[in-house]
């Protein structure tokens, strides 16, 4: 099969595309042909050698995936060949073949194209394993999503809204109207506005019951500010600094929670668990059209540098998709 290796680690250009041999399934595994996948910022660090993935013969990026069902190990009963899939990997998506647990995939709707359907793994298990799951968002509440513009940023303003939440969302100037569009209450143009005191005065002083916080860095005091007492701060990305400020003091005054959360590194009955929720929980609304992944953009497999390099530009609203082979 024809995938992406990482030979060495650097800047996009050590993105190779060559022959490697095929995977094979293990007894509970399923191999899947892959149609679409999506670039993620785990993959730009994995590039740079600051995020390797889980051992295999070859280091190949990719987290998540969309195609067809090739092949079932002996044990996995739960697919028939040709069905249309998606899951998450910890690795290994950028390539023609992807070998996965049977129970961490999910059914693609028949509303969904498989070219599409790449796009929607990774932003939505995490926009809704961080609101919902450890953000305890219930309907009629107000969740603040930093990043409002980015894959896990769009996901989340759509199933907040879905759910029936009030979302505020922070972007650049750019991005604010493609977030309201989506259903934002409130988009907040982070390089001019203080979203602190703007969160805040759309709550009437409350403050928000949750934050998704995609930046980390400085956010971290200022989101302890802008959560309302007994809210919950959820980082899962660090895209403006791995380390920053926290103000105990303020965060024992407001009795609110901290709680950083990662998907790759999770054991396998944790992954499992969260694919069978999310295909009772997010699914309907992907299956009926009320959630859609937003695409970006489109590469073919073979320029996955430029892919890189728009993402690294940090010009991107939504997905950036990389087409492996068609449906």
């Amino acid at each position: 099969m024809k995938a992406i290796v990482l030979e060495s680690y650097g800047g996009p250009e050590v993105l190779t595309l060559r022959e490697v041999p095929d995977p094979v399934p293990g007894p509970e595994e399923v191999l899947v042909r892959v149609v679409s996948t999506a670039l993620n910022r785990a993959d730009l660090l994995q590039r740079q050698g600051h995020y390797p993935g889980p051992p295999m013969a070859h280091e190949i990026p990719g987290m998540e995936l969309a195609g067809r069902v090739a092949a079932c190990g002996e044990r996995a009963a739960r697919w028939s060949i040709g069905d249309a899939v998606m899951g998450l990997v910890g690795g290994g998506a950028y390539a023609e073949l992807v070998t996965i647990h049977e129970r961490q995939l999910v059914p693609v709707p028949p509303a969904l194209p498989l070219a599409d359907a790449g796009a929607v793994p990774e932003v939505f298990f995490t926009a809704w394993d961080a609101m919902v799951r450890h953000g305890g968002l219930t309907p009629g509440r107000v969740v603040l999503v930093h990043a409002g513009g980015s894959g896990v940023g769009t996901a989340a303003i759509q199933y907040a809204r879905a759910m029936g939440a009030k979302v505020v969302v922070t972007a650049s100037a750019g991005k604010l109207d493609a977030c309201r569009a989506l259903g934002a209450n409130l988009a907040i143009d982070y390089g001019t506005e203080d979203y602190v005191a703007v969160a805040r005065d759309f709550t009437g002083g409350v403050g928000v019951d949750v934050v998704v916080d995609l930046v980390g860095g400085d956010y971290l005091a200022r989101n302890v500010e802008v959560v309302a007492v007994g809210g919950r701060i959820v980082s899962v990305g660090l895209v403006g600094g791995a380390s920053g400020t926290m103000p105990l003091g303020a965060l024992m005054a407001k009795r609110a929670t901290l709680v950083g959360t990662v998907l790759r590194a999770r054991p396998l009955e944790e992954k499992i668990a969260l694919a069978q929720r999310f295909e009772r929980e997010v699914l309907p609304f992907l299956a009926d059209g009320t959630c859609r992944p937003v695409i970006d953009s489109r590469y073919p497999l073979d320029e996955v540098a430029e892919a890189h390099r728009r993402m690294e530009s940090n010009a991107n609203v939504g997905k950036i998709v990389l087409e492996v082979s068609g449906d």
